[in-house]
């Protein structure tokens, strides 16, 4: 799977986590040059809080684009610090 934005190449992993439909790329495959921590958080009842990245590229700011869980809840910690993409993100195979 890769993570797109603009033709440049975010993440890139054959091994991400799906979960609800979104692919979760390990954390040595996303390239966080292009990622900044943003403010927004949001919480899930049965993953966790969720904390997000703004995503640029070229200078065009994808605003909260990314998001990972960094501590997520026990029974998901499969997901731990890996990052999800969506909004103008393309997410599909390589």
């Amino acid at each position: 799977m890769k993570a797109i934005l603009n033709g440049t190449v975010l993440a890139e992993s054959e091994e991400t986590v799906v979960v609800e439909g979104n692919h979760y790329f390990p954390p040595a495959s996303v390239d966080f040059g292009h990622l900044e921590r943003s403010a927004m958080r949001s919480p899930c009842p049965w993953k966790g809080i969720a904390g997000y990245y703004h995503v640029e590229v070229d200078g065009e700011r994808d605003a909260n684009a990314a998001w990972t869980y960094r501590h997520p809840f026990p029974w998901i910690r499969k997901i731990r610090g890996h990052v999800a993409f969506w909004g103008g993100v393309e997410v599909g195979p390589s």
